[in-house]
Formats: C-alpha cells, sequence, structure tokens
C-alpha cells in the first residue's frame, strides 16, 4: 500500500524545511502552463498544466528525462519562448504580456544563462575577463565599473589568476565558471543553468555547485538548474522532478551551512486532483491501469487492483506501507 500524506509544501501540514524559505516572496509563478509545438501536421504537447511556485533568492533544480518538459520551461522562463496557454509570472513580468523590446529588457536585465556548451556561453577570441565585461558593455556600464565588476566576480568563483587566459587556455570546468561570471554580469535576479556539470568531472562539478551557491548566498540570485541527473539532488536546496511536461515530485532539504541535516520528498497535486505517484512505488507495488483508494483520517491509502488493503502479497506477507 502507498499511503499518501495530505501535507503540502506550498500549503498546510508540515513545514519545518520551508520556515526558512516562507518568508520570501513568491518570484515565479506557473499557473496552468501549457505549450504546444506544430511540426508539420503534428502537434506535440511540451506542457501540460504545469503549476510550479519558485520563492526570491532560491537554489533549485529541475529534473527529469528527455521530453519531460525541463527544457521547455526554461526557454519560457528564460524569455526565449512563449506557453501556449496559461500564466506565468516572473516577479513583476507578466512573460505572456511583453512587447519584444520588453522581451530584450528582460533577457538583458533579468535573467543570466549558462549553457551545457562552452561555445553558447563564451567568445573564444576573448579572456575571461573580456567575457566577462562584454555584457555590461552592451548594457552601458562605464568602463572602470564593468572591470571591477568582472575582476569581482571572476574572484568569487575562484578564477582570479585566470582572468587573462582565453577559454582554449582554460579546463572545461573553469570554462564554466567564467560563464557562471559571465551569466551573473548584468546583476539579474535570475540565473539559469543548463546543464551546467554535462560535460565535466566529478571535482569540476563541485567547483562549479559550490560557485552557484556562493553567488546565490552572496548576491540573493534565484538559481535554477536544469538537468536530467538525479546527483544533484544532492547540491541543491528544492529538486522538482517533471513527467509528461508536468511536476510530479518534490525533494525539500533544509541545511546548516553546506550540511544537509533533513530531507523529505513530496508528491505535487495539482488542480485538477491528478498525482503522479513515485515509479520506484508504482514497480514495487506492480501498480498499472487502476488503483484501489480509501481515505482515512490524515491520508489517503493507495493499492494495487489485484492486492487490495488485507490480502497477502505474493511472498506472503500483508503489502508494507510506503510514505510519499
Amino acid at each position: 500500500m502507498s499511503q499518501l500524506s495530505n501535507t503540502s509544501p506550498h500549503t498546510t501540514g508540515d513545514t519545518r524545511l520551508d520556515d526558512q524559505n516562507n518568508h520570501r516572496p513568491i518570484f515565479i509563478e506557473c499557473d496552468n502552463l501549457v505549450k504546444i509545438y506544430k511540426v508539420a501536421d503534428l502537434e506535440v504537447v511540451a506542457l501540460q498544466g504545469l503549476d510550479l511556485l519558485i520563492r526570491e533568492g532560491e537554489m533549485m533544480a529541475l529534473v527529469g528525462p528527455s521530453g519531460s518538459g525541463k527544457s521547455t520551461l526554461m526557454n519560457i522562463l528564460g524569455g526565449l519562448d512563449s506557453p501556449s496557454a496559461g500564466r506565468v509570472r516572473v516577479g513583476d513580468y507578466n512573460l505572456l504580456e511583453m512587447t519584444r523590446r520588453d522581451q530584450v529588457r528582460y533577457r538583458r536585465h533579468m535573467v543570466g544563462f549558462v549553457w551545457q556548451q562552452t561555445a553558447r556561453n563564451l567568445l573564444p577570441y576573448l579572456t575571461a575577463v573580456e567575457n566577462v565585461e562584454l555584457p555590461m558593455a552592451l548594457a552601458g556600464f562605464p568602463t572602470r565599473e564593468r572591470r571591477e565588476r568582472a575582476a569581482d566576480l571572476l574572484d568569487r568563483v575562484g578564477l582570479s589568476d585566470r582572468m587573462n587566459h582565453r577559454p582554449d587556455r582554460l579546463s572545461g570546468g573553469e570554462q564554466q565558471r567564467v560563464a557562471i561570471a559571465v551569466g551573473m554580469a548584468n546583476r539579474p535576479a535570475m540565473l539559469l543553468a543548463d546543464e551546467p556539470t554535462g560535460e565535466v568531472d566529478n571535482a569540476s562539478a563541485e567547483q562549479i555547485f559550490h560557485s552557484l551557491r556562493t553567488l546565490n548566498e552572496e548576491f540573493g540570485v534565484t538559481v535554477i538548474v536544469v538537468t536530467h541527473d538525479i546527483t544533484v539532488a544532492n547540491r541543491v536546496d528544492r529538486l522538482v522532478g517533471l513527467r509528461d511536461g508536468r511536476t510530479s515530485t518534490e525533494i525539500l532539504r533544509r541545511r546548516e551551512g553546506d550540511i544537509a541535516i533533513h530531507e523529505e520528498e513530496y508528491a505535487i497535486l495539482d488542480r485538477a486532483g491528478r498525482l503522479q505517484l513515485p515509479e520506484a512505488y508504482i514497480d514495487t507495488l506492480d501498480m498499472e491501469d487502476r488503483v484501489r483508494l480509501r481515505l482515512e483520517e490524515d491520508h489517503i491509502g493507495v493499492w494495487p487492483e489485484h492486492n487490495p488493503q488485507g490480502e497477502m502479497s505474493s511472498n506472503g506477507q500483508e503489502d508494507e506501507d510506503y510514505d510519499s
């Protein structure tokens, strides 16, 4: 049997993990978000009524397999694409009502990007410090201010001794840390990182996430990492799993310094009452097609259709309870 608690990280119930963030205002609000792509005569539904709230200053990750909708969501939040229906707000911006000029201003000042491919992040003929200065030059920052900020950002990501090197003289991990500094150049409120550790080794990945956390804590920037790698759960405070274009699971972690001292996993209940059970639970209990439900005082019981409550399982023992 699977036992589903009626608590939610966004409503009532156990708030041990959320108390540290609940005082922060909502920064990103996705409400019944839908995105449909048309390919020839076919329609591909990438987002199917997705709901998501992200608070100001969070460091979190969107995780899911290919086709789950995570890249589509990132492109919408970054102002690179528009939803087909629903509502999405980032700070004071309503992303469905922006003019073309608003979109340019939004991408230039509100959001920073870190892409997996180095070629999308850095110009090969510029040094590290020149790459960081470039967005500020395009935004009209004075020369002295942009040079000082570029040097400061490279120092914060641990590359003060590499600022005069071009990308071909830097390791893959160092290039990604320069890219993080580039993304932070124009003081964005949100930093989007698309598979930032996808092409580096574990040691470099740790340095990249340390840099992201340093900037998150020191500048209060909201950091969203988009990845298929579930191991990033150990490096962020909140992980939201996407499946079939909707949020499906969520892990919240409470920290003291760099040490995670408690975490809790939730399933996401959307406005239509839909709930995606974790795949591990479904596989363990051999659930498919229909399931049995029972409302208890403080939870909902879920059983496989072929093995209702009280029946003995195939190994001759009563079913165990699973919490989610």
